[in-house]
C-alpha cells in the first residue's frame, strides 16, 4: 500500500465535522488517532489568499493581544482573504504541531487556496519558521508575536517576507530572543512594542493597525517560487 505523501492525508483522519458557528465562519474538527485538530475558518473557503494562525505551547485559537486571531480574521474575509485559526492536535509537539499546519494548508489548497502567510505565538513562531521551509512555494510571509528561538535555527532558509513583533516588557522572552532569529533568517523587520508583555495586550491596537496593512500587501505580492 502507498504512504500518503500530503499533509492532510497523512493525517489519516477518522471523521471530520463541520458546522457554520457565524456568518462567514466555520468551525471544523478532524479526529486522528494522534489527537483532534480544530479548525476556525474565516472567509470564503475558496479564497486565493489566506492566513494561518497559530498559538504557542498551550495551544490557542484567539491568539494573543486580546483575541488578534479572531479579529483579523474578521476584518481580512471583507477584504476576500480567508484565517484559519489552527489548534494543535498535541500543543508543544513541534514536528506534530508543523504537520498539523501544513495539513490545514493543504486542506485549504483543495478549495482553491494558493498564497499564505503564517503567523504564530511564541512556539508558534518556530511552528510558523519551520512550515514556512518546508513549504516554500506556498508561503507568501511569516509573523511571529513574542517568538522564541528555539526551532528557529534554519530560519536562514526562509524564502519570504519576516516581520517580528515583541514586547519590550516580555516576562517570559526577552526581545533579543526575535532580534536572534531576525538575525538567523538574515531578513525581516523587528517591531518592538513598548510596555507590552508575553502577551502583547499592550501594543494590541499597533499590532491590529500594522497587520491590516502588511498582511494584504504580502498576500497580494507575487506568490514565491
Amino acid at each position: 500500500m502507498t504512504e500518503p505523501t500530503r499533509p492532510l492525508d497523512r493525517l489519516r483522519a477518522l471523521a471530520v465535522q463541520e458546522v457554520p458557528i457565524a456568518p462567514g465562519l466555520r468551525h471544523l474538527e478532524l479526529y486522528t488517532m494522534g489527537g483532534l485538530l480544530t479548525v476556525l475558518w474565516h472567509g470564503d473557503p475558496s479564497a486565493v489568499a489566506a492566513v494561518l494562525t497559530c498559538g504557542g505551547a498551550m495551544g490557542s485559537l484567539l491568539g494573543p493581544a486580546d483575541g488578534l486571531y479572531h479579529d483579523l480574521g474578521v476584518t481580512l474575509a471583507d477584504q476576500g482573504i480567508g484565517t484559519l485559526r489552527v489548534g494543535y492536535r498535541r500543543p508543544n509537539d513541534l514536528a506534530a504541531c508543523v504537520h498539523d499546519l501544513a495539513a490545514v494548508a493543504d486542506l485549504a489548497s483543495r478549495q482553491g487556496g494558493r498564497r499564505f502567510v503564517v503567523m504564530g505565538h511564541s512556539f508558534g513562531g518556530a511552528v510558523a519558521v519551520q512550515l514556512a521551509i518546508a513549504l516554500p512555494a506556498m508561503i507568501a510571509g511569516v509573523v511571529t508575536l513574542a517568538t522564541q528561538s528555539a526551532g528557529c535555527e534554519q530560519a536562514d532558509r526562509l524564502a519570504c517576507p519576516l516581520l517580528l513583533f515583541h514586547g519590550d516588557r516580555d516576562e517570559m522572552l526577552p526581545p533579543a530572543t526575535s532580534e536572534m532569529v531576525r538575525m538567523l533568517a538574515g531578513r525581516g523587520e523587528l517591531v518592538v512594542l513598548a510596555g507590552s508583555g508575553h502577551l502583547l495586550s499592550e501594543g494590541a491596537f499597533e499590532l491590529r493597525e500594522r497587520l491590516r496593512v502588511w498582511l494584504p500587501d504580502t498576500l497580494a505580492a507575487v506568490a514565491p517560487a
